[in-house]
């Protein structure tokens, strides 16, 4: 399929409540506003329909997860068929019994769901405990592949990857490798309460840099948005999680096209050139000078 030059794309940055219908009706309104402005691709930040649960250990939070139909994705596929419009959306995605996801699900612009990725790293930190909620991803479905693999589109071939995935390179160039024309990544990351300024901007910095330096890497835009607002500790064991925000939307040489300050909500917008990565791998062929032979040991643990 010939699609056009130019792709309009827009990344969501919100805050969230606990009541899901808040949350959504927000998402909603702002998606309405991306679609008026012509965007054809509309990015929503993870776990969009509630508040970051995470950052305690709670068995009542697994009543929050929904099935893929449920609830939260129908809303958005009629939404997404209603405006025309390609959506990527987030769900706390119960599989089965004693399964559960954290999953990116695309909305064709008919309302379809084109495909659906389930969080592959899976982090365990302070504040941020995803591995009690969360099972890692297996495959992207309607593809029938590993989960590094792009959700075919009628706006292209998206490379959804999920908040803690942006830290390894290996899913972005996987994604690459496989046609993908836009690396995408939901996110909910913040600062802890508690972090010093020094500390909140080296943290950010880093955040940003490994994100463009996909961008860099594997010559493909990258639209990465993220919440903003302080949650709480749920348990009252902390402080509290303030999300830094700062969404963006960068080209294929790491060059900021959008980007959002760190507590306003904010509807980003940018228009992606299909052929500026094909014409910048003619001129920085990382692709062709992959020296595949020598890489074997990248599926080692620790090289010994």
């Amino acid at each position: 399929m010939s699609l056009p030059a130019d792709l309009n794309v827009a990344a969501v940055q919100q805050t969230c409540n606990a009541d899901k219908d808040i949350s959504l009706e927000t998402t909603e309104r702002l998606v309405r506003q991306a679609s008026q402005g012509g965007a054809q691709l509309i990015v929503l930040q993870e776990l969009h329909a509630t508040l970051y649960f995470c950052q305690t250990e709670d068995t009542t939070v697994f009543e929050l997860a929904e099935p893929i139909p449920g609830p939260t994705s129908r809303r958005l596929s009629s939404l997404a068929a209603e405006l025309g419009v390609v959506i990527v959306g987030s769900i706390f995605e119960r599989r089965m019994n004693g399964v559960y996801h954290n999953t990116a699900v695309v909305f064709e612009s008919d309302g379809s769901i084109a495909g659906s990725y389930r969080k592959m790293h899976i982090p365990d930190d302070p504040g941020f405990y995803e591995k009690f909620y969360f099972t890692p991803g297996d495959a992207t479905t309607n593809t029938g592949h590993n989960g590094f693999t792009p959700i075919d589109t009628s706006v292209g071939r998206l490379g959804v990857l999920v908040c803690w995935d942006q830290w390894y390179p290996e899913a972005a160039r996987l994604m690459a490798l496989a046609g993908a024309d836009v690396l995408i990544y939901p996110t909910a990351i913040g600062w802890d309460v508690t972090d010093d300024t020094a500390e909140q901007a080296r943290q950010l910095d880093a955040w940003v840099t490994v994100q463009r330096g996909h961008a860099v890497a594997n010559n493909l835009p990258v639209i990465a948005p993220n919440r903003i607002g302080t949650e709480p500790d749920p348990s009252q064991q902390g402080e509290g999680i303030t999300f830094w925000g700062n969404s963006f939307i960068c080209g294929p040489q790491g060059e900021f096209l959008a980007r959002a300050d760190k507590d306003s909500e904010t509807l980003l917008t940018a228009t992606l050139d299909r052929n500026r990565s094909e014409s910048i791998r003619r001129i920085w062929p990382y692709f062709r000078d992959r020296r595949i032979d020598a890489y074997g040991d990248i599926l080692k643990r620790v090289r010994d």
